[in-house]
């Protein structure tokens, strides 16, 4: 926009100004502490949680556990004010980001999908964090405890590669996604 002088140029919205989805960092066990302090200061908060089973003193039973262990979301446009505000929350550890004008932002559509997994009444089980090309550890079955390289992820099968590095040779297997985790 050009202007001849003297006119009030148009006023540019920080983008600290704009709610985002940012994550909140606890200590153990500390998410549903930090998730009810910030709520009682009026601050909008997402804490996913799902039902798991859990063991204590040698007997299974269904516990309700949040679904990211030691992290919640909170959605606020963050100024300084705000920041220190919940940096006060008994049980936080920190604020995901660089400083407090340079927060890690989630996407809307990350929250949406998340959201909508949890009222599907669908079972959400946790599931490794893979990449392609990250190196792996078969957990059971006939290859239990070989490890290779994730090529290939398809929602139900990976392909994995195992190497010779002195032959230069390699060999792949099509295997459950749901065997592997990070080596």
């Amino acid at each position: 926009m050009e202007t001849k002088g003297g006119e009030a140029l148009p006023e540019i919205v920080a983008d600290s100004m704009i709610p985002c989805w940012h994550v909140l960092w606890t200590h153990s066990n500390c998410e549903r502490l930090v998730h009810d302090q910030l709520a009682k200061k009026g601050f909008d908060l997402f804490l996913p949680i799902v039902e798991a089973w859990s063991r204590r003193g040698g007997v299974r039973r269904r516990a309700r556990i949040p679904m990211f262990g030691g992290y919640l979301f909170l959605r606020h446009a963050m100024d300084k004010a705000s920041y220190l505000q919940v940096y006060e929350a008994r049980g936080l550890v920190r604020i995901l980001g660089e400083r407090w004008d340079q927060l890690a932002v989630v996407p809307d559509s990350e929250i949406e999908t998340v959201q909508r997994l949890l009222h599907s009444g669908h079972p959400i089980l946790p599931y490794p964090y893979l990449r392609q090309g990250q190196r792996v550890r078969i957990t059971r079955g006939p290859f239990a405890d070989v490890e290779g390289i994730l090529v290939r992820v398809n929602p139900k099968k990976g392909l994995l590669v195992v190497s010779v590095d002195l032959l230069q040779r390699s060999v792949a297997v099509h295997l459950d996604c749901t065997q592997l985790e990070a080596a």
